[in-house]
């Protein structure tokens, strides 16, 4: 299937304030796309290949966000005392984001069954299809931020744009475990626009996990 929008960000983890995209789609957010259109437990995405239909483009703004983490003993405390507030004015701050613009992609994926489905492959591959086809999703699609949201249509003949560039190291999956969330890469590279992306990234030495979010 296909998705586009008038702007993305597929924001580099290794940037701690500043938001700053990757050139293109990394293979979790189009793993987002797609559980956004049709998502079963019994059944996991593997993203086999992006293919990038419009060229890149960059965009530079400024926008307000909250400059706090989330963590649970904050939250445990909002449970028990309902006087606990969050005062988003008194924590905004102005930041920078890098992202891209006018972008669509090509999402090439297989349907991986897990341990504990019953039906084949094909029925949740269909059911997929028939909700691509309606332009049917249980939420609405974004390109790494909500604000950017994104239409959806089946595949067309698009050509994939003839650009070449070694992207370097980009993010392959995101692993939410108990102790926070833990990041695998693979070595990415553009040829005539195309992205291929292997079946299992890799954890790099040192990369650790992190905890928490935004409130």
């Amino acid at each position: 299937m296909e998705v586009e929008a008038p702007y993305a960000c597929f924001t580099r983890p290794e940037f701690k304030t500043e938001r700053m995209s990757y050139p293109v789609m990394t293979p979790s957010a189009a793993k987002g796309v797609l559980e956004a259109i049709f998502w079963k437990p019994e059944f996991s995405y593997q993203i086999e290949r992006i293919d990038v239909l419009e060229p890149i483009r960059w965009a530079s703004f400024r926008r307000n966000e909250v400059s706090s983490m989330l963590t649970l003993a904050w939250v445990r405390e909002a449970m028990t005392d309902t006087t606990v507030r969050f005062d988003a004015e008194a924590d905004r701050d102005q930041r920078n984001m890098v992202c891209l613009r006018k972008v669509a992609y090509r999402i090439h994926a297989q349907v991986r069954l897990r341990q504990h489905a019953t039906d084949p492959e094909a029925k949740y591959r269909d059911q997929f299809r028939r909700r691509v086809e309606r332009g049917a999703c249980f939420s609405q699609p974004f390109l790494g931020v909500r604000e950017f949201s994104a239409s959806f249509h089946p595949k067309t003949d698009r050509e994939p744009i003839p650009h070449d560039e070694v992207l370097g190291v980009m993010l392959h999956s995101i692993g939410y475990r108990p102790d926070g969330e833990s990041y695998r890469w693979f070595h990415a590279e553009l040829q005539q626009g195309v992205l291929m992306i292997p079946r299992e990234g890799a954890e790099l030495p040192g990369a650790g996990t992190r905890t928490g979010g935004r409130r």
